[in-house]
């Protein structure tokens, strides 16, 4: 991580792509260099991060649609057993992809990152309350697995992931209607699931027939 730039605050989704150039250097980067880059004593940041990468390019790398939902499950069921910081096996941690990836997704992503910001701020603050963290905590838990059946099929995961980017928003923000926005995104999530069971079943019984 480089020292160069001094170290901004994560509190929307443009200063989050921000922070996660100027925060890494090299040819290559590592989940520990993005989860470093937006600090790791907050869920808000972190939930922000892993659902950036859902929705981005970085997830046509070879398996980091599952790498993010699994990311995103450790975290999830931490946030609902209460866990004051999140904890990430060193294996996962140390997966490594070009930087040039992370880069070319935020230049593409930040002008939606900034009409995305002109909505946020903080309203029904009581939704974000840290008492109601166990239930969205359940709420990702369920997106991280639904984006595992749903990442076999192309843009399959979208959805959950957009669950996870405004949750992490929400919390980020104290927004409670980006976080009623996240409850409506899985809701979809899970009516794409219930259409594509099937297929779904099917896919599993070839690889082991």
């Amino acid at each position: 991580m480089t020292q160069a730039a001094a170290k901004r605050p994560v509190n929307n989704l443009e200063s989050l792509m921000l922070s996660l150039c100027e925060q890494t250097e090299g040819e290559s980067v590592t989940v520990r260099d993005l989860l470093d880059a937006v600090g790791r004593r907050a869920y808000g940041p972190i939930l922000l991060l892993l659902g950036f990468i859902s929705v981005s390019p970085l997830t046509l790398i070879p398996g980091a649609t599952w790498l993010v939902a699994l990311v995103t499950l450790l975290i999830s069921i931490q946030i609902v057993f209460g866990k004051k910081f999140p904890w990430v096996p060193r294996r996962l941690l140390d997966f490594e992809f070009k930087r040039e990836h992370l880069v070319s997704g935020v230049a593409g992503g930040r002008k939606y990152a900034k009409m995305i910001d002109h909505y946020v701020k903080p309203r029904l603050t009581f939704l974000t309350n840290p008492i109601i963290a166990p239930i969205i905590g359940l709420i990702c838990v369920a997106a991280a697995l639904i984006t595992i059946p749903l990442g076999l099929f192309p843009f399959g995961p979208v959805l959950p992931g957009l669950t996870i980017l405004l949750f992490g928003l929400a919390l980020t923000a104290r927004d409670g209607v980006f976080l009623l926005l996240a409850a409506a995104a899985l809701t979809g999530a899970i009516i794409i699931l219930v259409r594509v069971l099937p297929r779904v079943i099917g896919v599993i019984e070839s690889l082991f027939s």
